[in-house]
């Protein structure tokens, strides 16, 4: 019986040590637009772009469409646009491309599906493409957006009775999807300060709300907050603690460039590149993706590079991937239990300057999180002055209630 035991244990070290061997860093980001809504460049023109500067996954995400059935767009008269579609053409050539002048003289050309263009890009452990939507809705003039990532079918904004309510209708209307078809998929919402209209009050009953945007390269969406509203890590951080004092599952932040401008770059666009994740997974497939990060084994940069994020005998370790001639902080963001003066209140537990860190949770803490902040600044930048940053995925040792989803 023990030599069982003691092989059923080296079995069950060396799967372990396999899997964690095998596991990669996949670059990957979930909101960016097209042609088939509100960007400004065709879907293959983006796909190539991703696919060239070093991403593994990449989701367009245009609002309440999945890119498919017949769509023309006339091609505006700017400059930049005209020549765009020179280049597109160029590229793809006329046994591609389907276009046609309209009445008014300007061109109009017939956008590709997500079935029709997605082949020419995907590659098997390479690039992967997940079909999403921005379902975007609204309440009482107030947008209300969320993106569904690897949905299957078009989801229709179901409104509601209250901020809280349409995001509620929303995420319900995704896990019924993913429940309904079996295939893995997961809603995030987005940049809640765009336009003020989402707050703290608005978030803290949601019920399967597991990812938000905690940066968004979009540079209208007030990422960092103002004198009167908090910005997305402070949102972020106190949503954690009441989610865990209800026994709720961790929720995940996202660094996403929400891309709408792909032809012309500065600071006042949204351009390409700005923020993404990267997703420790054991292959490129949505599955293991989706998997990965629902168990928060991924993190959010704006440049900065990790090599490590572990979460081991309750300590969270950081190492960074450096460049040389930068120099980093590594921050550790939390919170500690009721019984102390800056009880169920964030609070910065750690600083160290350097390329390594850890910190050891307690049962007095709550929850622990880490921010990497470079000395290198953001080239093109949110806002001005950005310095590249990373944010590790929170971790605790309290006990929470899973969501058990298929």
């Amino acid at each position: 019986m023990q030599k069982l035991v003691s092989l059923l244990l080296f079995l069950i070290t060396q799967s372990v040590v396999a899997q964690q061997a095998t596991n990669q860093w996949f670059k990957g980001n979930t909101h960016t637009h097209s042609y088939w809504s509100d960007g400004d460049d065709f879907p293959e023109m983006i796909m190539h772009w991703y696919k060239s500067h070093g991403y593994q996954f990449i989701s367009l995400s245009d609002h309440n469409t999945l890119a498919e059935g017949e769509k023309w767009k006339q091609i505006p008269a700017h400059p930049f646009r005209q020549r765009r579609f020179n280049e597109y053409l160029e590229k793809y050539g006329k046994d591609w491309v389907t276009y046609k002048t309209d009445s008014t003289g300007l061109m109009e050309v017939k956008l590709k599906t997500f079935e029709e263009y997605a082949p020419l890009f995907e590659e098997k452990g390479k690039f992967l493409i997940m079909p999403a939507e921005e379902i975007s809705d609204g309440y009482k003039g107030k947008p209300v957006h969320m993106n569904a990532i690897n949905v299957k079918d078009v989801i229709q904004p179901k409104g509601g009775n209250s901020i809280a309510e349409v995001m509620q209708n929303n995420l319900d209307q995704v896990y019924a999807q993913r429940q309904r078809t079996g295939q893995p998929m997961f809603p995030h919402i987005n940049h809640p300060n765009f336009e003020w209209a989402v707050k703290l009050e608005d978030m803290l009953e949601l019920k399967g709300e597991r990812f938000f945007e905690v940066y968004n390269g979009h540079p209208h969406v007030h990422n960092y907050g103002d004198s009167v509203t908090m910005g997305m890590e402070e949102l972020w951080d106190k949503l954690q603690i009441h989610y865990i004092q209800q026994g709720k599952p961790l929720l995940y932040g996202l660094a996403t460039d929400d891309a709408h401008n792909h032809l012309e770059y500065k600071i006042s666009l949204s351009n390409p590149g700005r923020g993404w994740i990267m997703v420790k997974a054991r292959e490129l497939t949505a599955s293991a993706i989706i998997e990965s990060m629902e168990k928060g084994d991924f993190y959010a940069s704006t440049g900065v590079e990790l090599n490590q994020v572990s979460f081991s005998k309750n300590t969270l370790s950081v190492e960074v991937s450096p460049q040389e001639g930068v120099a980093y902080t590594i921050q550790f963001w939390g919170a500690r239990k009721a019984g102390k003066a800056e009880a169920d209140k964030r609070v910065l537990l750690k600083e160290i300057k350097g390329e390594k860190a850890m910190f050891k949770l307690t049962k007095k803490h709550l929850f622990v999180r880490a921010k990497v902040i470079s000395s290198k600044f953001k080239e093109n930048p949110y806002k001005e002055g950005d310095l590249e940053t990373a944010w590790t995925q929170p971790v605790t040792i309290q006990p929470l209630t899973e969501m058990t989803l298929k």
